[in-house]
């Protein structure tokens, strides 16, 4: 038993120096980590209360140039103190040490070789006061030491604000604030002080905030630059609030940046790299430049990034974006300058051919695409708009099917108008919805839809005709308005007809993008009139207005016509005096001629001389109208005169108008007379003989000129002519030739009798 015991004794001793021995090396190793790491975290305190410390560091003088501006503080609800101190500016790898005394209780306590800037005092009397002096490099001789005293229970702070942001719009400074967590519940509000940069004094006074985060200060000059500081307000938590450092508050900027260039280039089969770049003053103080990249459809999110340079480049997929371009500072934001990139429309996708859209309503659709496309890609996007419109959007997952309806639509659709669909294609598998605009999608496909077709509500227009021949011409014209087509436009229709035939009509068909066409088979130098009207799968818009056109004529026909025309010229020419007198005649009124007349008979001289005198003396007047009167006045004629005077009259004149007229009387002896005055009884004969042949020849009256045509016969074809008689009868015709003018003329419309005074004759 003895041994068992004796071996159990030893192996429990064993065990037991085991235990001892792992305590010791442990505690050991604590003591040495502790050791190596103290002087990194804290110096010693030690207690002085033995040594005169004022005698060791006497050499130690407080210096403008040396440590300054020692500040011990408390913390609310926490037990210590902090000091804080400031270093001397010519002195480099300093040490420091701190020293203590609260001479009432005799404690002191001293911190050596501290590198930093700030020491927690931990053993302080609250009630008691205290004070602390720290010294920069107290073993040497350039050593300067600062003092702070006061009394530890009143040295509680709250410290300015870890945190300050600036915001300056039109003259206005908001001014925005966090504390730390430890102090905010201790804090209500606080202030703010200004002045401008490079001033000495403060505004006055300082602004008050409303609450602990916020503050708001007006009437500032935008274009200068700030000072500002900060302290909350004191209470029985935070018996001391200090200032804060000096917060600059830059200049508020109030232009916006100038984009100079955009730039597009395809990287792959639906993306492409955008690059803009834009300029701001230079006068303007900014720290950068904010650009906010988001999708003109407004799908989120908005993506912001910064940069110093006035560029950047970006991926983007086929779709609408928007960018917002800004400068900021540390207080101010400019305008922004904003950029619109379009959808881009005018490239060929790779799933163009292979997506479809299939409408069932207003409010849904089905969008179908490639089957294999699911193999690779499981996030979708789809946006749909209508001309000048923002896109709609709706993003999905589809990991099974080639198609996705889509119903509920955000607004429905509208009948007659044309929507182009895209859809784009996502890499990120974990959310279909974008976490980057950047780089983060492509287009697969574009098509277009119409909820429901109409026919084209207008012609085409500016038709014209070029290239004209014997039979054939070709027409030209403008496209319908895509608004205005309402569906998709399959084609165009010519009519066209003859001008004066429109029994035939004819017609063709041609493919939507021809915009000119060649008739043939016309008829030469024969007028048409064409319609054109566009079509779709609802059937034949409007027709537009008539277009008319005619063809070439045949060049002998063109060659006849000249002839014709030269025959007809010539023949003109050639005929041209009997023309002018046909239309003299036909135009001007016919004045019967009266030496035409025959009812006037030839009578020997002596009665033609008795009828001159006659004529020349009567005085014609007509009451009854189917009779002649000729009234004969009294001594018109004194007895003797006019036989000796009257020769046979005849004029030149009268020779060419009348030459069929001929006279038959007997001509006198011009010279056996001349100068003489004829016999009596001559006289007398030759008067006898005109009343009697006058009265035995059976005139008849057959023109309205009888008289004149009576006259025309009297005269004498005789050549020599008494110059005295011819004075007197050319002196008398126009007289004598109006009167017997008026005779028939007058007799026909006058009442009246003729004069009792006149000694009248009548002929029947």
């Amino acid at each position: 038993m003895s041994g068992h015991g004796g071996q159990l004794m030893s192996l429990h001793s064993k065990s037991l120096f085991g235990c001892i021995s792992q305590t010791l090396i442990f505690g050991l190793m604590l003591l040495v980590f502790y050791t190596m790491l103290s002087p990194h975290i804290r110096a010693s305190e030690v207690s002085c209360r033995s040594k005169n410390m004022s005698a060791e560091y006497s050499h130690c003088g407080i210096q403008p140039d040396g440590v300054h501006d020692l500040v011990c503080f408390g913390k609310p609800k926490q037990r210590g103190k902090y000091c804080t101190w400031k270093p001397g500016k010519y002195t480099s790898k300093n040490t420091y040490t701190l020293i203590t005394r609260q001479i009432t209780r005799n404690s002191c306590y001293i911190f050596n070789n501290i590198t930093k800037f700030n020491e927690i005092i931990n053993k302080v009397f609250e009630l008691h006061n205290m004070t602390v002096e720290v010294l920069e490099n107290a073993h040497k001789q350039n050593c300067t030491k600062a003092v702070f005293k006061g009394s530890p229970k009143h040295l509680t702070r709250c410290d300015p604000p870890s945190f300050v942001s600036f915001s300056r719009l039109a003259g206005r400074l908001n001014m925005n604030v966090r504390w730390s967590q430890a102090e905010e519940k201790f804090i209500n509000y606080f202030f703010a002080r200004f002045k401008e940069v490079g001033s000495s004094s403060w505004n006055k006074p300082s602004v008050q905030s409303e609450n602990k985060t916020q503050v708001r200060v007006e009437n500032l000059n935008s274009s200068l630059m700030y000072v500002a500081q900060i302290q909350c307000a004191t209470n029985d938590k935070c018996p001391q609030c200090p200032w804060s450092e000096d917060h600059i508050v830059q200049s508020e900027l109030t232009t916006q940046p100038v984009i100079t260039g955009s730039e597009e280039t395809v990287d792959n089969p639906g993306r492409r790299w955008i690059s803009v770049t834009w300029k701001f003053p230079a006068e303007e103080q900014h720290d950068g430049y904010k650009v906010t990249i988001c999708k003109a459809s407004g799908e989120a999110p908005q993506q912001q990034k910064k940069t110093l340079k006035p560029q950047i480049r970006l991926l983007l997929s086929y779709s609408a974006y928007l960018l917002n371009i800004s400068a900021f500072n540390n207080a101010s934001i400019s305008p922004p300058a904003s950029l619109l990139i379009p959808q881009q429309e005018h490239v060929t996708n790779e799933g163009d051919d292979s997506l479809n859209v299939n409408v069932h309503s207003s409010t849904s659709l089905t969008v179908s695409w490639k089957h294999d496309l699911i193999k690779q890609f499981v996030c979708y996007s789809v946006e749909w708009r209508k001309k000048g419109h923002s896109a709609r959007y709706k993003s999905f997952y589809e990991n099974s099917n080639n198609f996705r309806n889509l119903s509920h639509l955000p607004e429905p659709l509208e009948p007659y108008v044309c929507y182009r669909l895209t859809l784009n294609i996502r890499p990120y598998k974990d959310t279909c919805n974008i976490k980057l605009i950047n780089n983060s999608e492509g287009t697969y496909g574009t098509t277009q839809f119409y909820f429901r077709q109409g026919t084209p509500v207008s012609a085409p227009t500016n038709i014209s005709f070029s290239n004209k021949t014997l039979s054939s011409v070709v027409l030209q014209w403008s496209a319908v308005p895509e608004e205005d087509v309402r569906g998709f436009l399959l084609g165009y229709i010519i009519i066209w007809a003859e001008y004066h035939n429109q029994a035939t009509v004819n017609n063709i068909t041609l493919d939507q993008e021809s915009k000119t066409y060649e008739l043939t088979n016309l008829k030469s130098d024969t007028a048409y009139q064409v319609y054109i009207s566009a079509f779709t799968a609802a059937g034949e818009g409007v027709r537009s207005a008539a277009s008319f056109f005619k063809t070439h004529h045949d060049g002998n026909t063109y060659l006849i016509g000249i002839f014709g025309v030269i025959a007809v010229v010539g023949t003109l020419l050639a005929f041209w005096s009997l023309i002018l007198k046909r239309l003299k005649a036909i135009m001007l009124p016919s004045i019967p001629n009266p030496g035409n007349s025959s009812a006037v008979k030839k009578i020997d001289r002596p009665g033609q001389l008795e009828l001159l005198e006659a004529i020349a003396t009567l005085q014609v007047e007509e009451w009854v109208t189917k009779s002649l009167q000729i009234l004969e006045r009294e001594d018109v004629n004194p007895a003797g005169i006019l036989p000796s005077k009257l020769p046979l009259l005849r004029t030149s004149e009268n020779q060419e108008d009348f030459p069929e007229i001929t006279c038959n009387w007997t001509q006198m002896d011009t010279e056996s007379t001349a100068g003489d005055n004829p016999p009596d009884d001559t006289a007398d004969t030759l008067l006898n003989m005109q009343q009697s042949n006058i009265q035995s020849s059976p005139l008849t009256f057959a023109g309205d000129y009888t008289t004149m045509e009576m006259f025309q016969q009297l005269i004498c074809q005789d050549t020599e002519m008494d110059a005295t008689v011819t004075a007197i009868i050319e002196k008398d015709m126009d007289n004598i030739i109006l009167k017997a003018l008026r005779s028939d003329y007058v007799r026909q419309f006058s009442t009246s009798s003729p004069s009792d005074s006149d000694h009248m004759s009548t002929i029947l």
